[in-house]
């Protein structure tokens, strides 16, 4: 038997892992996070801001007989993109995983497995171009601050002598269930289709310049995730995770639109964040009427995920941008081979939130 701990575990990556490690029998699975996740999926969920130290000595304190921990939690600062070169994000996100660990490793001494995540952020992608493809131990930027190594120099000095065993994976742009995140493009492109198809059939693409990126389905991952923990060739390494494709926004955008039940229209670009004003939490609420959806004001329902969407479809940007490329033959070679096509993921996310009534139906 494995005893979970999934930290953060409304997120996108958390959510995901709560649902994956919830459905195999050989686990007991326990959520922590600040609001209770819209769905526990039979785990065991626990209100737990990672920020109150004492909270955390109270909390983790009384969790007994973990063998694995998922940390997939995130501090995120008001102005998203601003916030990521931020000193306080920094601060806030390394002091969240040691208030976690320290309580839960004198609660749980035989601790087996921690998976931490991080990002393409890893690569400096937000400051610079990525040198393609970017590869782990050779790739990354450290001189830029970040918190990702804080948190990856804590993890690798607090385990380095015990039998505990540590995997950082490094995901690029994640699709999948998740309400109020931060970095969630369906909720985000889910409420600018909804408004549009109000005003007519055609779906016009918001964004910029192109770029050639990429995408990893967060189920996809939650299955690297559940690998990692048990998988020898995992152990103490980093690994980047994808779908395994390449994809363009404008040439997905067909998929896109047809998965709400529209047509694609011409360039239009838009700034998805100007939704967040009173006259776009008007029209959502029209829609929720109009559909009886189950999903919540704007705000509670996107998060930060607009503003998020801006940056990820180049909303501004004339010029074509540098190629966003990480390499997965690392994690290939040592042993997880799942795959998933960028187009068919975007399909099936909105699929489910139009089944779970977050969305609108398509047509």
């Amino acid at each position: 038997m494995q005893k979970v701990v999934v930290a953060g575990a409304t997120g996108l990556v958390g959510f995901a892992a709560l649902k994956h490690f919830a459905a195999r029998s050989d686990c007991e699975v326990i959520g922590l996070s600040r609001r209770i996740p819209h769905e526990t999926h039979g785990a065991t969920c626990l209100q737990l801001d990672l920020t109150d130290a004492e909270a955390c000595r109270r909390v983790a304190g009384g969790l007994t007989g973990v063998t694995h921990l998922v940390y997939a939690a995130l501090f995120e600062l008001p102005g998203l993109v601003a916030g990521w070169q931020a000193q306080s994000q920094i601060v806030t996100n390394d002091r969240m995983l040691r208030n976690l660990l320290e309580p839960l490793l004198a609660a749980s001494p035989d601790l087996r497995h921690v998976t931490l995540l991080q990002g393409t952020k890893a690569y400096g992608v937000h400051v610079r171009p990525l040198q393609v493809p970017a590869r782990e131990g050779r790739s990354e930027l450290r001189s830029q601050p970040n918190f990702y190594w804080a948190q990856e120099d804590y993890l690798r000095t607090r385990l380095a002598d015990s039998d505990c065993a540590w995997t950082i994976l490094r995901p690029v742009l994640i699709v999948g269930e998740a309400i109020g995140g931060a970095m969630n493009l369906i909720p985000a492109l889910g409420v600018h289709a909804a408004l549009m198809r109000a005003r007519g059939r055609a779906l016009p693409y918001p964004g910029g310049a192109e770029r050639v990126g990429q995408a990893v389905d967060a189920d996809l991952l939650a299955d690297a995730i559940g690998w990692a923990g048990e998988a020898v060739g995992a152990r103490n390494e980093v690994f980047n995770v994808t779908n395994g494709d390449v994809f363009v926004w404008r040439h997905v955008w067909p998929a896109i639109a047809a998965a709400v039940g529209m047509e694609a229209g011409e360039d239009a670009p838009f700034s998805l964040r100007s939704l967040l004003d009173p006259a776009g939490e008007a029209a959502w609420e029209q829609v929720r009427r109009r559909f009886g959806l189950a999903s919540p004001d704007l705000r509670g329902f996107v998060g930060q995920s607009l503003e998020y969407a801006d940056y990820q479809m180049r909303f501004g940007e004339t010029q074509m941008g540098p190629p966003s490329i990480v390499s997965t033959i690392k994690l290939q070679q040592a042993g997880f081979h799942r795959v998933m096509d960028t187009e068919a993921m975007f399909r099936k996310w909105f699929e489910v939130f139009q089944h779970k009534r977050l969305l609108p139906p398509p047509g």
